[in-house]
């Protein structure tokens, strides 16, 4: 019954985001998933709830879905379709509602810690690069504007509100995230995905200025 359901979800993913080029597609979603089981099974989380988590954490994301994202109804809806037990429910909707960067939450389950870590992690190394320039992309931002300058330490109705280019992205977010991973094992794997955007900004700085 539960690989029915998970299989179930997998599809309803790749529905929903069928058409996103924005760096938030089914595959974003998938490596969330992969990576929070990895990390549930180092830390010893509830696997079934991390997975559903995992897998619907963005089905009703703000920029997304905002006729959605208030009452979480396209995760309620799925998920009570299948008979998901409300309980469980009730869990995964706590997950989903405190894992985003811009609410400055912390989840209060280890399940939820570990999903939020793993979305987190999604958003940093060589696959953060290349999200953080297909949204832009998608989104009609500049890569690089060196007269605006970054902004890291906004608030969250600030941060909300911000278009900022791709460079800037990396200082106001993505930098920030190895120092808000929730375990241990999450901020042993962020180590190197940090290190790998400090060398990429490096190095397109440089290849900016024509010094290489």
């Amino acid at each position: 019954m539960e690989q029915q359901l998970i299989s179930r979800a997998e599809e309803f993913v790749r529905q929903i985001f069928a058409k996103d080029a924005s760096g938030h597609d089914a595959w974003h979603t998938f490596r969330v998933r992969s990576l929070a089981l990895r990390l549930a099974k180092m830390e010893g989380a509830n696997p079934l709830t991390v997975e559903l988590a995992a897998l619907l954490h963005d089905v009703d994301d703000r920029k997304l879905s905002p006729k959605t994202h208030e009452n979480l109804g396209n995760a309620v809806g799925f998920l009570r379709s299948q008979g998901v037990e409300e309980a469980r429910i009730g869990q995964i909707c706590a997950i989903i509602r405190a894992l985003s960067f811009s609410s400055g939450q912390v989840p209060d389950s280890l399940e939820g810690q570990i999903v939020q870590d793993a979305d987190r992690l999604d958003a940093m190394g060589a696959i953060g690069i290349a999200r953080t320039f297909a949204y832009g992309g998608a989104h009609g931002r500049a890569i690089h504007l060196p007269e605006e300058a970054a902004r890291p330490g906004m608030s969250r109705e600030e941060y909300a509100a911000r278009s900022s280019t791709g460079i800037n992205h990396f200082y106001e977010k993505l930098l920030l995230l190895r120092d808000l991973m929730n375990t241990a094992s999450a901020r042993r794997l962020a180590e190197a995905r940090h290190q790998y955007m400090l060398d990429y900004l490096t190095e397109f700085q440089a290849e900016w200025e024509g010094q290489r």
